[in-house]
């Protein structure tokens, strides 16, 4: 991680430490790693374009140090996005890059494109029960339904999201001295905030749309939405009479992704005399955050009124508990018409147990 960056700009896999990196041909052996750093700055400059051609979906803009901001939007099924995402690091050689990823999705980075289509389309037990665990019961399952329509998004094109954050990951390590960096407001918070902001009855409305969600998506679609990400047209067309979600979700998320990006586009030091030098920086990011990006480039913001999470109502926490004794109650009849030894052979299993442990209430 950047340690003049705030804690939640995170930064993964690329190192200052030319020791740890594949040099290129040109590097001649033998040299110190001062004079190697040195040859590997040179060498970046001279491949970074300083009037570059870019595609259409980039955005340049300008931190008050001059150092260089820019926004690629991508939508998040494209191979048109890889694309433009793969000329921009190569056009512009980075200092930084940062992609609308949080932690808890990182893992997405390093999985083939094989593992990433089946597990989407794996909604499991397992992954109910570790959403749950993860988020708390209500903004678990949330997350569960989204999860489906990522997955009906997949099945229906056979293309595993986030090509265009691999593609930044994979062309960021081509890069002497490329960071990468983790810009997204973390998954979890995002969920609470965004159950919490609806009643019980929008949430049963929502749960019913992502449910039956079964409309055909083509190819062409997907293209067509560069002007704004296919995920999140989905979930906007289903969600556009809840604004307090969208808000969450697009709006929060927003200045989140402004803070982050602000963050990593600043001043750097150039190895030889240790003077700083403007930043260049490439963001990836869906098509549908880029307005909102570039409306809060220039303005006072402060996350941390979007990093709190409410404590649950009275009422929703009734409901929880509610929800779970039906759960046990369902549990405990399914064991005691299985009979003594099929009972506790039922209890016994790793998924069941693990089904209980999440139920357990709190200790006093």
């Amino acid at each position: 991680m950047d340690q003049d960056n705030n804690s939640e700009d995170e930064s993964v896999g690329a190192s200052e430490d030319p020791s740890e990196e594949e040099l290129p041909p040109c590097i001649p052996p033998g040299l110190s790693d001062g004079e190697t750093m040195e040859m590997l700055w040179q060498l970046r400059s001279q491949r970074r374009q300083s009037s570059p051609e870019l595609p259409e979906t980039v955005t340049c803009l300008t931190a008050p140090d001059g150092s260089l901001l820019y926004l690629v939007g991508t939508a998040h099924f494209s191979d048109s996005s890889k694309k433009d995402v793969a000329t921009t690091i190569r056009a512009v050689q980075p200092d930084v890059v940062v992609v609308e990823l949080c932690q808890y999705r990182v893992s997405m980075l390093k999985m083939d494109e094989n593992t990433l289509l089946r597990e989407a389309k794996d909604i499991n037990l397992d992954k109910v029960q570790q959403a749950i665990k993860q988020n708390g019961l209500m903004s678990g399952l949330m997350q569960i339904l989204l999860l489906k329509v990522s997955a009906h998004i997949t099945e229906q094109l056979g293309m595993a999201p986030g090509g265009e954050f691999r593609e930044a990951f994979k062309e960021a390590g081509r890069v002497p001295f490329c960071k990468f960096h983790l810009g997204d407001r973390p998954i979890p918070v995002t969920f609470k905030r965004a159950i919490a902001a609806l009643s019980l009855w929008q949430k049963a409305r929502l749960a019913w749309g992502l449910c039956f969600l079964s409309d055909p998506i083509s190819k062409e679609d997907v293209e067509k939405c560069k002007q704004k990400d296919l995920l999140e047209q989905t979930m906007s067309e289903m969600i556009g009479e809840f604004p307090a979600l969208h808000q969450t979700i697009v709006a929060e998320r927003d200045i989140y992704l402004t803070h982050t990006l602000r963050q990593a586009t600043r001043c750097v030091e150039a190895p030889s005399n240790a003077q700083k030098v403007p930043a260049v920086v490439v963001g990836v990011v869906g098509m549908g955050h880029v307005p909102g990006i570039e409306r809060n480039w220039e303005k006072q913001l402060n996350i941390n009124e979007i990093m709190s999470v409410a404590p649950p109502s009275r009422f929703g926490w009734v409901l929880c508990t509610v929800i779970k004794g039906v759960m046990m109650g369902m549990l405990g009849y399914a064991c005691y018409r299985a009979g003594g030894g099929l009972g506790r052979a039922l209890l016994s299993l790793p998924a069941v147990q693990s089904l209980m442990e999440t139920l357990r209430p709190p200790p006093a």
